[in-house]
């Protein structure tokens, strides 16, 4: 039975959270003199007003109505980006600077999944208002629109744990605390902390406040959007390439891990940690890989080379999607490198996207077990992670999803196709939004002109965003008939 009383209730909560930090955001038009103001009130006023017809609604006079299933906080996360990502395109539309729907609501959930990918043409000209709404998106989309209501309000109750499974990335979901809420407090500071500490560091190797803001918000959310239309290559400094690129990866790391790390002085847990070891391995093998490309075949110098490598490959396995050159002008050997990248991902309990570390590492060996098993028929060979044996639910569940992972991107690579985009660009698109990138590759990369798609390519783009920011089961699980049985 799908509770629909505390489902309202729960997008009650959300839209008046939403309505909040949109009324904050129209500090910047007041102080700046800009025109966005009406668009923040309006679009505040209208989903407060639809977050209090939600709650009311909802509102329960039995205790039973109050017990969450499972079902109810799948259909509770898939829902929430979508209604957050509604709203939250009406402060570009409102104002009239992204006078179409379509192409609002592409920016918007483009936003919350931490893609990075744009229609803007011209980013300059946006008022600081809804620049900073912008980047806002992306750090409340990064650890996920549900995962901090439950951190923040008790209201959920009974409901936490099955909002935290369908939200929480991964094959595996381990606890800081017994108290769900308690852990997301825990990692929302882990959060806030490297959102706080990038933006200083960004703040003194001399960029500017509002930017280093920005881009603290869009880099521990590994997100991507930036306040330059030149992305990071505006600046022109290799100490915030430097600064951006250590902040980025250490968003890709598991932040259970790093709160251990940072709160409880547990160092020795990352020489430990399986996934860690494969995460921080695939970063150190592609750069090496893209370096030494680099050096023979650009006119790049050593310390270029490794540091063009060094920043792109991080950009990319940790699905954030900065640049700092125009990667389409590098050989083709390169790009076919940075695609695999784009399938990896960082680490699972990360704000990252892609496949993920851990799904990689039981895959491969799984696959050097299945080689054993030919020469040794009979031999127990358990796939140990981390020390721990991870059990044969596990291993399928991993397989699984990376067979309905590959069949996505061939699927919105045959549906681009269909649309008219040629074969290489077809594909980087399909991988890029699956893997909530924002970059591509093929003739454009990294200059893919997203607002030229047609629209109907632009709605399909959102619904790939949303299907690989939930890791694939939370969307598709809504359009199996069998969910929706009463049983």
């Amino acid at each position: 039975m799908i509770h629909l009383k505390i489902i309202h209730r729960i997008l009650g909560v959300l839209l008046l959270i939403e309505a909040g930090i949109l009324l904050l955001c129209s500090f910047f038009p007041v102080f700046y003199h800009e025109d966005d103001l009406f668009g923040f009130i309006m679009t505040s006023a209208i989903t407060a007003c639809c977050g209090i017809t939600f709650m009311l609604i909802g509102k329960s006079t039995r205790h039973k109505e109050d017990s969450m299933t499972r079902r109810d906080g799948y259909i509770v996360v898939a829902i929430s980006w979508v209604i957050f990502s509604i709203f939250g395109s009406m402060p570009y539309f409102v104002s009239g600077y992204i006078p179409s729907f379509t192409d609002a609501y592409f920016e918007t959930m483009s936003g919350f999944t931490t893609t990075g990918a744009t229609i803007m043409t011209d980013i300059e000209v946006m008022p600081h208002g809804l620049l900073f709404w912008r980047s806002l998106t992306q750090w409340i989309g990064g650890l996920g629109i549900v995962f901090f209501t439950v951190a923040v309000l008790p209201i959920f109750g009974v409901g936490e744990v099955q909002l935290f499974a369908a939200e929480a990335t991964g094959p595996t979901h381990g606890k800081l605390h017994p108290r769900i809420s308690v852990s997301g407090r825990w990692i929302l500071t882990v959060y806030l902390l490297i959102t706080v500490c990038c933006a200083v560091a960004l703040r003194l190797c001399g960029m500017g406040i509002f930017d280093s803001v920005n881009h603290a918000l869009c880099t521990a959310a590994t997100g991507g959007f930036s306040t330059k239309n030149a992305s990071i290559a505006f600046f022109q400094s290799h100490s915030i390439e430097y600064v951006i690129t250590f902040f980025m990866f250490l968003s890709g790391v598991n932040y259970g891990l790093l709160f251990f790390v940072a709160f409880r002085g547990k160092i020795r847990k990352l020489a430990e940690d399986t996934e860690f070891k494969w995460y921080l391995g695939i970063v150190l093998a592609f750069t090496l890989a893209v370096g030494i490309s680099l050096f023979i075949a650009t006119p790049y110098d050593a310390a270029a080379s490794f540091r063009n490598a060094l920043f792109h490959v991080v950009a990319i396995v940790t699905t954030t999607g900065f640049t700092t050159t125009d990667y389409t002008l590098w050989p083709p050997f390169i790009w076919m490198l940075l695609g695999l990248c784009m399938y990896l991902g960082a680490s699972a309990g990360s704000t990252s996207g892609g496949m993920k570390s851990i799904r990689i590492a039981i895959l491969f060996k799984s696959m050097r077990n299945e080689f054993n098993r030919i020469l040794h028929p009979n031999a127990v060979l358990p796939v140990r992670i981390s020390g721990k044996v991870i059990p044969q639910s596990t291993k399928q569940s991993v397989l699984t999803f990376s067979v309905f992972f590959l069949a996505l991107v061939f699927l919105g690579w045959f549906f681009y196709m269909a649309i008219g985009i040629d074969l290489a660009d077809a594909y980087g698109l399909s991988l890029s939004c699956l893997s909530n990138i924002g970059l591509t590759i093929g003739d454009h990369g990294c200059n893919i002109p997203w607002n030229d798609m047609p629209s109907i390519g632009k709605w399909f783009s959102t619904l790939l965003m949303l299907v690989g920011r939930l890791e694939v089961f939370s969307v598709l699980l809504l359009l199996t008939p069998s969910f929706w049985k009463h049983r």
